[in-house]
Order: structure tokens, then C-alpha cells, then sequence
């Protein structure tokens, strides 16, 4: 009996080797592939990296993209996104998981992209980037044209022939790729940079914007409804023409721009006016201006005839004028003597009706001599008969009632006459008042009877003084100031 064990015949690995043969096995039987799905559990790490998974209805797998492989990937990945991923198979080993290697990336078919599409113009028409009102007008003749396009192709070729064909002006051009990777990146730059040229420096900044590229499918059109481009063409202040793909292809910037045209050429004709049709024009208008100006004439002139026909003969009205004048002038010549001579008449006529002045002033001084004399003889005899009367009074009078009479007459006297002085206006002054008198020497009592300017007279119990009044003070009382 043999007591050593058997050795078996399966080869033995390590989980290493394992690791690396499931890998390599990934790697060489798949090699580059494409992935349908749709993206989940997105996540970018501060590495650049980005991790998401990709699922359909029964499965899921992991997918990354390096950093590096970002900028070419054809768009910016977002969870909820059917995409077609481009690029490899490969297994981490630390995990004992497969994973798919992303190098690029784009939408899974037409109707993908349309739901993107109306997901982003859905929230930039909530935003207001799209109303009516942020609409610029284009200008009638600009002098310089900014063009946003690829310079391979027949596009600005044709901008350029339809400009110089219509109206020359000046062109700028930014060329930028129209489509693939950085090409949204790029034309939001160009249109941001055009509308940072400054007025009046080197470079002239455009009056007008055009943004153009030709057709293409709905995949090489995706960089003009990128959100950045319809961004930058909305805060655009220079007026911004649309011109994507044919007729009837439309993009989001579309609906961003001032006005849009169906071909870049479309654009060019709206951008600039033609020439022979302005001057016809304006010949044209001319033409009617002066139908106009020679109808309104004809008319002026009619009615200034009509006018005339209506008005009195000059020559005749100067006429009778003139010698309504020589008539007056003539009657005022001859009246002023008539006048002077009437007048002296009645004059001399008043005269003779007058009395003598010296046979009144006669008359008059016999009967003041008359009077005279009777006076003096009445005075004559009142004061031959009041002496009598007095010696005969004296005489029936004593000394001593004389005297009691004249004491009794003095207190008397003396009784009014102090009675006159309490009610003196004299006494009043000497105790601070004032008389206001106006320069008739009127007593004023108001203050109202003063008006602004008037002179006045004060007068004080030791005398008087002028003074000029300014008017009513805002108090009760009056000012009058010296």
C-alpha cells in the first residue's frame, strides 16, 4: 500500500495569472468594438477620469474614460443618454471585473439626438433666450460683416460673391471647424470674440454677425445646437444671422439669432441691400418728389390767382386815400385860425359884459369907510357907559369881598387849568410814548394806515423826528424803524 498522496493533473495558477490571462483573453478576442446603451452612475473624479456604466434592458458594464480621451470624445456625457461607446474590453484585476475602455462617444441614432435636442431648446425657451423681444434689428447698410464658417468650402465663397454682387463691404472672417470634436467649443469663441472687438480700434468691430456652415446630416450639424453656441449667439450685441445647413434644416441657434436664413447665400442677401435695387429706388422716390413738388406748386399758384381775383384795386384805395389826406390836411390848416379867432370873439364879447373894477373897488372902499366910522362912534359910547357902571360897582363893593371873589375866580382857574394838563397829550409823551403823524401832519392810529415807503414824523416830548416806514412787522405791532 502506497501511503503518498496522488498528484492531480490540473494545473495550478495564481489569481494574478488568472487576472492576466482573463485580461489579455478580453483584449485579444474583442479588441476594438462599439457599445450600444444607456448611460448610468456617471461620475468625474478631480483625476479627469470619468467612470459611468452603460445598460440595456438585461445587462450593464462598467465603462471609463481616461482623461487624455475626453476632449476627442464627440460629447459630453450625461446619465439618462443612449450613446453608442467606441473603444475596447478590457478586465481590472484588483476587482476581478471587466470594464470598457471609451475613446469616443456619440448619440444612438436620430431619435436620441432629437430628444436631447428638444430637452436643451425646452430649457433655454424657460430661460427666455428665444423671446421675440431680445430680437435685434439688422442694420440697413452695414459697413463691416462678421462671418462665423470653415474656410474649406463653398460657403464663404459664396457670402463673398453675393456681398460683391449686391453691395460691396468689408469682410471679416473667424474660420472655425464646423463640425467634430471642439468644433462647438470654437464657434462660441468666435462669436464671443467678434462681440468684444471694441468701436474704433484696429480691428473694425462688424455691424453684422453671420454664422454659416452648409448641409449635413443631423450629426454634423449637433455643434450648432450645442448649448454654449446658442448661449454666445444669444448674449451676442452685434446682430446675429443664422445660416446652418439647407432649407430645411433647423438648429437651436436658429431660434437663438436675430434672423435666420435658409442658406448661407440667403444670409448674405439679408445681410446687405443690393445697389440696383436701392437706386431704382430711389429714382423711383425721386421721381415722385418731384411729381409732388410740382402738384403742390400748380396748386399754390392757383390758389394765390383765386387770392388775387378777390383782392380790392390797390392803386384805386391808394387813390382815395391820398386825397382823404389832402382833404384833412387842408380843413386842419383852416381850423386852427377859425378856432383862435371864435374864441377871441366870445372873449371880447365876455369883456364888454364885465362891471368897471375901479368904480367897484370906489363903491366898495366909500361903504368900508362908512362902516368904519359908525363903529368907532358906537365904541365911543359902550366905553363912556362900561366906565360907569365899574366906578359905580367899585364904590358899593368893600376891599374884602373884591378879594374873596378873586380867590374863589383864581382857584377856579387854577382847578381847570390842572384839569387841562392830566388830559395834555404832552404829559403822555413824557412818559415814553410817541405821536405818529404822517407828513400832513395827520395823527396815524393803526398800523395799517402805514404803508411801506411813507414818511412819518414822530414826535417826543422833547421834540420831533422824520422817519420812513418798511412796512407791517410779522408780529401784532408795527416797526418803524429811524
Amino acid at each position: 500500500m502506497n501511503d503518498t498522496a496522488p498528484i492531480p493533473n490540473v494545473p495550478e495558477f495564481t489569481v494574478s495569472e488568472i487576472s492576466g490571462a482573463v485580461k489579455r483573453t478580453l483584449e485579444t478576442e474583442f479588441g476594438r468594438i462599439r457599445v450600444r446603451g444607456e448611460i448610468t452612475e456617471l461620475k468625474r473624479y478631480p483625476s479627469g477620469h470619468i467612470y459611468f456604466s452603460l445598460k440595456d434592458e438585461g445587462s450593464k458594464i462598467a465603462g471609463v474614460v481616461w482623461k487624455f480621451s475626453v476632449p476627442r470624445l464627440g460629447l459630453v456625457p450625461e446619465n439618462g443618454t443612449e450613446v453608442i461607446a467606441t473603444g475596447k474590453i478590457s478586465a481590472y484585476g484588483e476587482r476581478s471585473s471587466y470594464q470598457l475602455i471609451v475613446e469616443r462617444m456619440e448619440y444612438a441614432g436620430a431619435g436620441a439626438l432629437l430628444a436631447r435636442i428638444e430637452a436643451l431648446r425646452a430649457k433655454l425657451t424657460g430661460e427666455g433666450l428665444f423671446a421675440a423681444e431680445r430680437k435685434q434689428a439688422l442694420p440697413v447698410l452695414p459697413q463691416v460683416i462678421g462671418v462665423v464658417t470653415s474656410l474649406q468650402g463653398a460657403v464663404i465663397q459664396d457670402i463673398r460673391t453675393t456681398v460683391l454682387r449686391r453691395f460691396p463691404r468689408q469682410i471679416l472672417i473667424w474660420p472655425v471647424p464646423v463640425q467634430g470634436e471642439g468644433a462647438a467649443a470654437r464657434i462660441a469663441a468666435a462669436i464671443a470674440g467678434f462681440d468684444a472687438i471694441a468701436p474704433g480700434g484696429p480691428i473694425p468691430r462688424p455691424d453684422v454677425l453671420i454664422v454659416a456652415r452648409g448641409g449635413g446630416s443631423l450629426e454634423d450639424l449637433m455643434a450648432f445646437n450645442d448649448e454654449a453656441v446658442v448661449r454666445a449667439a444669444a448674449a451676442c450685441r452685434i446682430p446675429l444671422i443664422s445660416a446652418v445647413g439647407h432649407e430645411t434644416d433647423t438648429t437651436l441657434i436658429d431660434f437663438a439669432a436675430d434672423r435666420r436664413a435658409p442658406t448661407p447665400t440667403a444670409a448674405a442677401e439679408l445681410a446687405v441691400p443690393a445697389r440696383v435695387e436701392l437706386a431704382a429706388d430711389l429714382q423711383q422716390k425721386a421721381a415722385r418728389l418731384l411729381g409732388g413738388l410740382g402738384r403742390m406748386l400748380g396748386e399754390m399758384r392757383l390758389r394765390l390767382q383765386r387770392a388775387e381775383r378777390g383782392l380790392p384795386d390797390l392803386p384805386s384805395l391808394l387813390g382815395t386815400a391820398r386825397q382823404r389826406l389832402d382833404d384833412r390836411s387842408g380843413r386842419l390848416v383852416r381850423a386852427l385860425p377859425n378856432l383862435l379867432a371864435a374864441r377871441r370873439t366870445a372873449l371880447l364879447r365876455a369883456e364888454r359884459g364885465l362891471p368897471d373894477p375901479q368904480a367897484i373897488v370906489a363903491a366898495r372902499r366909500n361903504a368900508a369907510a362908512l362902516v368904519g366910522e359908525r363903529l368907532r362912534s358906537a365904541l365911543r359910547h359902550a366905553s363912556a357907559g362900561r366906565a360907569a357902571a365899574a366906578a359905580r360897582v367899585m364904590l358899593r363893593l368893600s376891599p374884602a369881598p373884591l378879594q374873596g371873589h378873586m380867590r374863589e375866580a383864581r382857584a377856579r382857574l387854577e382847578g381847570l387849568a390842572a384839569r387841562l394838563d392830566s388830559v395834555s397829550y404832552m404829559k403822555v409823551l413824557e412818559r415814553g410814548f410817541v405821536l405818529v403823524t404822517d407828513a400832513k401832519g395827520e395823527a396815524l392810529s393803526s398800523a395799517g394806515a402805514v404803508k411801506p415807503g411813507a414818511t412819518v414824523r414822530l414826535r417826543f416830548a422833547d421834540g420831533e423826528v422824520r422817519a420812513t416806514a418798511q412796512g407791517k412787522a410779522e408780529g401784532r405791532q408795527a416797526s418803524l424803524p429811524l
